[in-house]
C-alpha cells in the first residue's frame, strides 16, 4: 500500500508557520483560513490550527551516541532532496541539528536531522541507506 499521511497539529501563529514552512523549507500551502492551513510537505497533508499558547511535555530518549526528541514527526526523502535541504536550512543560520547516520551498517541505516518550527515542534528529514529498508527488521 502506498499512502499519503496527514497530521493535523495545534499552533501558535499562523503567518509564522506558514512563513517557515513554505519559505524557510520550500514546502507548498494548500487550503487555508485566518485559523488554520494545509502544508504539502512531500505529498503529504500537515494541517495547523491556531490554538494559541499550548505544550507538548515530553521526554527525549537515546539512539546510539545521539540524544533525540521522543515527540516528532518528519518524512523521508532521497538522498539528494535530504542534502538539498539540509545544506539550504543549514545556510539560513538555524538551529539544524547535526548530520548524523543512524543505525550505520545494519539494516534501516539512515541519515537524519531535525529543526525546530516556530511551534516548537521537531522536525526530522530522512534518508535510508536502502530504501526497502523503512520497515525491514
Amino acid at each position: 500500500m502506498n499512502a499519503k499521511f496527514h497530521l493535523a497539529l495545534p499552533c501558535k501563529d499562523i503567518e509564522e508557520t506558514k512563513n517557515f514552512y513554505v519559505t524557510t523549507i520550500g514546502a507548498s500551502m494548500g487550503r487555508n483560513t485566518k485559523n488554520w492551513l494545509d502544508i504539502n510537505l512531500f505529498g503529504n497533508q500537515l494541517t495547523f490550527t491556531k490554538a494559541g499558547e499550548f505544550s507538548f511535555d515530553y521526554k527525549n530518549y537515546k539512539l546510539g551516541d545521539y540524544v533525540l526528541p521522543s515527540f516528532h514527526f518528519g518524512v523521508i526523502v532521497t538522498v539528494d532532496d535530504w542534502g538539498k535541504l539540509y545544506t539550504r536550512l543549514f545556510q539560513m543560520d538555524l538551529e539544524v541539528t547535526t548530520e548524523a547516520t543512524f543505525m550505520q551498517g545494519e539494516t534501516g541505516e539512515h541519515l537524519s536531522f531535525f529543526v525546530q518550527d516556530p511551534n516548537g515542534y521537531m522536525l526530522e528529514f530522512k534518508s535510508f541507506k536502502e530504501g526497502d529498508a523503512i520497515f525491514s527488521i
